[in-house]
């Protein structure tokens, strides 16, 4: 039986969709082209494009300029909390941040950068304590857990009093090694603040993260303190694909609420 025209595009969307439950595409995968699959289901490539855009909507896929049609991983992963416990790195001197703390393996998607850099963005001079348009030292990385796609984006800001330490070390040691070195130079206890907002991403985050430009990020500053000088020494902003993470926070009585409230015998009208 025919398919009213006006629904093709809803049957085409069932078709690719339980495609994708049955894993013929893994998440990440490129889905063949909105031509390919016209000819597939011989249908017009405008109704193939419908019924992408519905699959998009439900988290299916992103459709991502420049990259085609991606298997999105949403639900098929679970999301990844962010506590804030700074744990020792079990594999190597130096601190473990919440989004890093469990078991799995985490490897850098890219190239690393280790280098002086300008610092043009004045919240995050401020954050750091210096004037926009200073050098500091700049520790770019992406990482992400070995099976997936990008998770995080990570940008390192170093004061330039203690970038000397940490100028010659790899660009991708062991998680939080070079705060290691910069303690062990007279800092120790670094001590860490973080600012949470989201945003959308710049056209260069999206494309690094594997997402469309349309997705909000959540942007998360981290600023660490000395505890020799009580002053910054360094600041790293995470940015992260909004669908791929949540943020769990304990909240905590103050003392005027840690006592019951007193009885102030039945409420009127009860």
């Amino acid at each position: 039986m025919d398919v009213p025209v006006h629904s093709r595009y809803l049957n085409i969307a069932s078709m690719i969709r339980e495609r994708i439950e049955a894993g013929e595409w893994e998440p990440g995968a490129r889905l063949p082209t909105l031509n390919d699959l016209a000819a597939e289901y011989d249908a017009n490539r405008d109704t193939v494009g419908r019924a992408i855009a519905l699959l998009e909507t439900e988290g299916y896929v992103w459709a991502v300029q420049g990259r085609g049609i991606a298997v999105r991983y949403g639900t098929m992963r679970p999301r990844r909390p962010r506590g804030d416990l700074v744990k020792r790195n079990e594999q190597a001197s130096g601190y473990s941040f919440p989004s890093a703390s469990s078991q799995e393996v985490w490897l850098r998607h890219g190239t690393a950068v280790n280098a002086p850099a300008t610092l043009d963005d004045p919240r995050i001079a401020k954050l750091l304590g210096v004037e926009p348009g200073t050098e500091v030292l700049r520790r770019f990385r992406v990482t992400g857990p070995a099976s997936e796609a990008p998770f995080q984006i990570n940008i390192s800001w170093i004061h330039p009093r203690v970038a000397a330490i940490v100028a010659d070390l790899d660009a991708s040691p062991a998680a939080g090694e070079w705060l290691h070195h910069i303690e062990n130079a007279g800092h120790w206890p670094i001590s860490w603040m973080e600012i949470h907002r989201a945003r959308m991403p710049s056209r260069d985050e999206a494309a690094l993260l594997e997402i469309p430009t349309n997705l909000p990020v959540l942007e998360i500053v981290r600023v660490g303190t000395s505890g020799g000088d009580k002053k910054p020494v360094e600041v790293t902003e995470y940015v992260v694909a909004s669908d791929r993470v949540e943020t769990v926070h304990v909240l905590h009585r103050d003392t005027n609420a840690k006592e019951p409230w007193p009885d102030a015998g039945p409420v009127e009208g009860s």
